[in-house]
């Protein structure tokens, strides 16, 4: 019997990229059962740091440009990795995060925001945001956004 996981023809099942996210992810749990409260944090937010400057340049200048606006709009959000990605959470659940393309080899960036962030709009609303570059007015909006997402 072939293994349809590892065969390269006809597996539609999760990318190497994908199977990389959710072993970086298991590794994020892990670690974080292993430290205390204030050491997490303050690992947290180096491990995003570092992570943010491994990345290719054009990924790296807007998720430098998102975490500073995030601390900016809303300093009660804890910095932490998810799914080896930045995130920023709540009560230690993500509320937003930020996918670089590369990661996925996608044609652009993400801010993503989870079904916590308060962003309901009627009975539609976007969760997601496409980067690319970042304006002073694409700035402006995404911290009213995680504002209004944290509210």
């Amino acid at each position: 019997m072939k293994d349809t996981q590892t065969s390269a023809k006809g597996y539609d099942g999760f990318t190497d990229e994908e199977r990389g996210a959710m072993k970086e992810r298991a590794k994020e749990l892990k670690s974080s059962t292993r430290r205390s409260p204030r050491a997490a944090k303050a690992d947290a937010e180096s491990e995003v740091l570092a992570k943010i400057a491994e990345m290719p340049e054009a990924d790296r200048v807007l998720a430098e440009r998102i975490h500073a606006i995030v601390k900016a709009a809303a300093p009660a959000l804890s910095p932490k990795l998810w799914y080896g990605m930045p995130a920023y959470a709540k009560d230690g659940k993500v509320v937003c995060f930020f996918q670089s393309a590369q990661k996925f080899k996608t044609r652009y960036a993400t801010l993503g925001f989870s079904d916590l962030a308060h962003l309901d709009e009627g009975a539609m609303w976007p969760t997601a945001y496409a980067l690319t570059v970042l304006t002073a007015a694409d700035e402006e909006r995404i911290g009213a956004l995680v504002e209004k997402a944290v509210s």
